[in-house]
């Protein structure tokens, strides 16, 4: 039972009394004030209202008179006559314009019910759809109440003999309808409400003794006893959906709210309850402070109508008096138009117009009732940047007057619509860090708060050294639980040296590199932070061990060895152990690594030739660095037997075919190390036969350059010539070596005699018995050579001789053409036919038919064109001055390119039978015969 007595009353209405329009313009309601001078008269309604009701935009009266009075926005009030005698009972349903009523038509207890449809006109008059008496029965009752439901389907109607009855159906026509008792007792029935709950219809039923529900949507009607008080006439009402349709029994002790199956709370309002009344979940009471017993509502009323009666509108929600007033003998209390009106018996109209919410707050604010204030704020269904507005001021208030617990809380409340730098500000006070550390952890809790705010939380937590509120803040189940910048928190921590919560937030948040930070670099764990890096997938395990290997290297060389190992091979995360073995695995460019190893040659070592066996194919770079590290370590080594080892190491390492391609850069590593036996071995592979003689040369490895000469010398003949040389140069007897080297040069024709001896004059020691057998051999080969080339040259003048005489013979001699043939189809001449110098003769129709030219023989056409190709082609040489000239000068033997160019007849001046016939009548005639002789001499050979 809540009790009013402590609740505080305010003026949230403003009370007018309603005056009469000015004009017929239709104006809505106006009003003045009552201590005010009056513009106009005040609105009287007509003497006799025994009943009233509202809704549709109208005010409903009824009076002694059996009129029904509509009073709508625009005050013009109008009429109908409704009953000959009286109007008792009046109901406005609020989504139909339907108007039930009850009345008598004659003397006697013979109440008639009507429904009225609005809407519709019947001689000026709505139209009354239906007319039935109001009681079922024969014995004459008087009825107390009235309801009907918004859908038309019932009308529930109360008597003072305690009964109800159900119209169920059609209200408005009498053939859909059907009427029965539904409730009797001994009580008379002083309230009645429907409820509807989603399919199911509820009525209640209230005497003066009791209340009850049926449910009257099923059969059967089933009844349920709320409870044993009852109430008086207009003392019940049903409440809005905001207290959740609850029906309302205003009894003189308490009020009472009830569900259709038990009863709820209730409310000590003292005071003889005269009317209740729901209005936008005000709950408005109208009562007597002198307690009147409720059964003689009915027959005493009249005569206390002298009475003040109270007026309080309570809130039932926030538990405060929206309004309390005073009137004298109200009739009953209308809601309309978003307005409550008071009806007096007088006639007048008083008006509550209920203040804006903001008004209603500053009045609050101005009393420091903020959480009055909130309340009410919540239940008029103020926005949030409004609740905000509130929120901050309260926690303003309390701050000022030094409750800073209570002040944060409503901070706290403005989070995601007051800047939190505002709420900050005040609680950077370190006696106020427990009031910031709550603040900063609901502003993370709601996933609103930056860096800055995670920082300054986490350097709350830190100062107050509280590790349990630190844990429970970082150590959150799912990344959707995390309400902070995970990266920000980790470097506080950091900071403020707090490892190990650090590290656990890096570890499960996956910021790889911040925990290997804090573990190599302040916690100093290498073995853990290897350990974390083979946990990590390919791709970062890759970038941290080239980020952090060097460090890892100094400190545990052979597990980080070992790592990379795997990590150029086949890696797989080692997840405990969990790994997948079945999928395949990654690798890393192993030629990347290398650099880790920088101080420490003998993992380096272990490193490269691991890459070497299990992985053929690794980059070139392993290679070259494996053979820079063997280079070295035979090149330091003094023992004898591992440095023989060594060698062999390095020797294998350079045949196994992987320095094909990088073959300079083996030869100057083989070289920067002095290992002779790879430089060799990189210079026959390059086929660089001019340094392995010179390497033989500097060595003084005489059989070792005649060995080079006899291996290579067919790829490179000059290493015979630059063996000769060199030892010509030497002062020692190398008579044996010089011996091979001429054998060998005179066998393939490498150097012309004289520049033999040239260079061997250059040699003290050689005598003319050392070259004494080359020279007797090489004379003998060139009187030969002399002898061959004389007949040749005595062959050439007689065929010259003979040709001569043919030519002299063909100018001055005729020529008897003796050929019975043709030279073409070898049929038998006949005339005409073509006969030529030659001795070839033709047809005439075979000459035309394969002659390119009228005077060339078809048969000699060719070899003539030959002829004359060779010809051109020595007229163009003949000009070709400057290759001449380059030849002469880079030639060994200039006497035979001289002698070459001379037998192409470079030097000859020729005429073409193709000249013009000027040029050709100014050439000699031995010109003519030298053309004549080479055709001649091409024919015959």
């Amino acid at each position: 039972m809540a009790a009013y007595l402590q609740w505080r009353r305010f003026v949230f209405f403003d009370k007018e009394l309603v005056k009469e329009p000015l004009g017929n313009d239709g104006a809505a309601p106006t009003a003045a004030p009552a201590s005010g001078p009056a513009v106009s008269k005040f609105l009287c309604l007509p003497p006799g209202i025994t009943v009233c009701d509202s809704g549709r935009g109208s005010l409903v009266f009824g009076d002694m008179e059996g009129q029904i009075w509509f009073l709508p926005r625009s005050l013009q009030l109008t009429g109908f006559q409704a009953y000959k005698l009286r109007v008792t009972h009046l109901y406005q349903l609020k989504q139909h314009n339907i108007l039930a009523s009850v009345g008598e038509d004659e003397e006697g207890i013979n109440p008639l019910v009507k429904i009225w449809n609005l809407e519709k006109r019947d001689g000026g008059n709505p139209l009354c759809t239906r007319i039935f008496p109001a009681i079922p029965g024969t014995e004459p009752t008087v009825v107390s109440c009235l309801t009907v439901h918004e859908n038309l389907n019932f009308m529930a109607i109360g008597f003072t003999d305690g009964s109800v009855t159900l119209n169920k159906g059609d209200i408005t026509r009498d053939r859909h309808s059907k009427t029965q008792i539904l409730h009797k007792g001994n009580y008379p029935v002083t309230g009645l409400a429907f409820r509807q709950a989603g399919k199911t219809t509820h009525l209640f039923v209230v005497t003066t003794e009791n209340v009850q529900s049926y449910i009257v949507s099923g059969k059967d009607y089933p009844r349920v006893e709320l409870d044993t008080h009852g109430c008086g006439l207009h003392c019940s009402a049903l409440s809005d959906p905001s207290q959740d349709l609850q029906f309302i029994v205003a009894g003189d002790e308490c009020v009472y709210l009830y569900q259709p199956d038990e009863r709820g709370p209730c409310f000590a309002f003292e005071g003889h309850k005269l009317i209740a009344h729901w209005f936008r979940g005000y709950l408005v009471i109208v009562s007597r402070d002198r307690k009147v017993s409720p059964k003689s509502e009915f027959t005493s009323r009249d005569s206390q109508s002298s009475d003040k009666q109270i007026l309080n509108i309570y809130d039932l929600c926030n538990k405060f008096i929206a309004y309390s007033a005073v009137f004298e003998d109200v009739v009953d209390v209308l809601a309309e138009w978003g307005s409550l009106y008071v009806l007096t018996r007088d006639g007048r109209v008083h008006a509550l117009q209920e203040k804006d919410t903001q008004t209603k707050l500053e009045m609050l604010f101005k009393k420091n009732l903020f959480e009055m204030a909130i309340n009410l704020a919540k239940s008029q269904h103020l926005d949030s940047d409004g609740l905000a507005q509130i929120f901050m001021q309260y926690g303003d208030h309390l701050y000022s007057k030094g409750n800073h617990d209570g002040a944060v809380q409503q901070y706290i409340r403005t989070i995601g619509k007051l800047e939190p730098s505002y709420v900050i500000r005040k609680f950077l006070d370190a006696q106020r860090i427990h009031n910031l550390t709550a603040y900063l952890q609901t502003l993370h809790r709601q996933s609103l708060a930056n860096a800055d705010h995670t920082t300054l939380l986490l350097n709350c937590y830190t100062k107050l050294k509280d590790s349990s509120k630190l844990e429970e803040f970082i150590k959150t189940k799912s990344e959707s639980e995390v309400h902070f910048d995970v990266e920000t928190a980790i470097r506080v921590l950091r900071q403020a040296g707090y490892y190990s919560h650090a590290l656990y937030l890096a570890e499960n948040h996956a910021h790889h590199e911040w925990y290997l930070k804090i573990q190599l670099e302040d916690i100093k764990n290498y073995q853990e932070a290897l350990r974390y890096i083979g946990k990590l997938p390919f791709e970062q395990a890759e970038s941290n061990m080239k980020r952090y290997g060097k460090i890892l290297m100094h400190h545990i060389p052979a597990q980080t060895t070992q790592l990379l190992k795997g990590l150029c091979t086949d890696y797989r995360p080692s997840l405990e152990g969990r790994g997948d073995r079945e999928t395949p695995g990654c690798r890393a460019n192993s030629e990347e690594f290398i650099p880790i190893f920088a101080n420490n040659p003998r993992e380096l070592k272990a490193f490269l030739e691991h890459m070497s066996e299990v992985q053929p194919d690794s980059p070139q770079g392993i290679y070259d660095t494996l053979l820079e590290l063997r280079l070295q370590n035979w090149a330091h080594e003094k023992d004898p037997q591992v440095k023989e080892k060594l060698h062999a190491e390095a020797i294998s390492l350079l045949k196994s075919g992987r320095f094909c391609d990088v073959f300079d850069k083996a030869l100057v590593l083989c070289q920067m190390h002095d290992f002779q036996d790879g430089v060799l071995y990189l210079y026959e592979q390059g086929k660089l036969f001019q340094q392995i003689m010179h390497y033989h040369m500097q060595h003084e490895q005489y059989r070792q350059v005649v060995a080079v000469c006899e291996r290579h010398g067919e790829q490179e003949p000059s290493l015979w010539e630059q063996a000769l040389s060199y030892f010509a140069r030497k002062e020692e007897d190398c008579k044996e070596y010089v011996a091979a080297v001429l054998k060998h040069i005179e066998n393939k024709n490498l150097m012309p005699p004289l520049l033999v001896v040239q260079t061997l004059a250059h040699n003290s020691t050689a005598t003319l018995s050392v070259i004494r057998d080359y020279l007797v051999q090489k004379l003998q080969k060139q009187s030969q050579q002399i002898a061959q080339d004389e007949l040749r040259v005595r062959r050439y003048r007689e065929e010259t001789t003979r040709i001569r005489q043919e030519i002299q013979e063909l100018k001055a001699s005729p020529k008897i053409f003796q050929k019975t043939k043709c030279s073409i189809c070898n049929s038998a001449l006949e005339l005409p036919s073509v006969h030529f110098l030659c001795g070839h003769s033709f047809h005439q129709h075979c000459f035309e038919s394969y002659s390119e030219s009228d005077a060339d023989c078809p048969t000699c056409l060719p070899e003539n064109r030959k002829v004359m190709d060779m010809i051109r082609a020595q007229e163009q040489k003949r000009d070709l001055h400057d290759q001449f000239q380059h030849q002469l000068k880079c030639s060994s033997d200039s006497f035979s390119v001289i002698a070459d160019y001379f037998g192409r007849g470079v030097f000859n001046k020729l005429t073409l039978l193709t000249d013009p016939p000027a040029a050709r009548l100014t050439t000699s005639l031995e010109a003519g015969l030298q053309r004549d002789l080479l055709m001649h001499s091409r024919r015959g050979t």
